[in-house]
């Protein structure tokens, strides 16, 4: 019998059964753990030692929105950090980051990457481009290491989220931290009014 069944395995998890939890870090003898997969992204903090949080949250594939997601993990839409594949018409590819309610700006991006133009990557490429899925993409171990732009709403939360790299799981980390470990610029990049950031 492994340790977990026997009740005496110590550390984070998550039981599927929450009804028997007991204070003691311990599991009930009949009860399953189920662990939280560690992703790449996490990976990545953990090299840098940088603290983090892993939310598991319930998949809805009809509803994959970052505000839907931001509920489910328990945090209001603006600490939850969506990531974007986007693509210029000088310099290719590039992540920006922003708030689940809010609405990127392509030409403020535009001016800031040095492009005339940018656009979203199409959906059917996102794959390829990033390594990643829709609701899965996240800059942190992204297939290259492309240039990132987190709007500065990020600096006034103590907590933020973005995706660990796989759907229904989330990372919750300072914004400094992410900021220091995606190499990311910050500015002015959601449509905003003038003068709100």
């Amino acid at each position: 019998m492994r340790a977990a069944e026997k009740g005496e395995r110590k550390g984070h998890y998550i039981l599927q059964d929450k009804t028997r939890i007991q204070l003691t870090g311990m599991t009930e003898p009949k009860m399953r753990p189920h662990y939280v997969v560690k992703t790449n992204a996490a990976r990545v903090l953990d090299k840098l030692g940088i603290k983090y949080e892993l939310r598991e949250y319930e998949v809805d594939p009809d509803d994959l929105s970052a505000e839907t997601v931001a509920a489910k993990v328990g945090l209001p839409p603006e600490q939850l950090f969506k990531t974007l594949a986007v693509r210029g018409d000088r310099n290719g590819i590039h992540l920006a980051v922003i708030p689940a309610n809010e609405e990127l700006d392509f030409k403020t991006l535009a001016r800031r990457t040095g492009d005339r133009k940018i656009d979203m990557v199409p959906l059917k490429e996102v794959q390829a481009v990033t390594g990643y899925i829709r609701g899965g993409v996240t800059a942190l171990a992204c297939k290259k290491d492309y240039p990132v732009y987190i709007d500065e709403l990020a600096q006034i939360c103590d907590v933020i989220s973005v995706s660990a790299g796989i759907r229904g799981l989330q990372i919750l980390l300072a914004p400094g931290d992410y900021i220091r470990a995606v190499k990311a610029s910050v500015v002015a990049i959601t449509k905003g009014e003038v003068g709100s950031h």
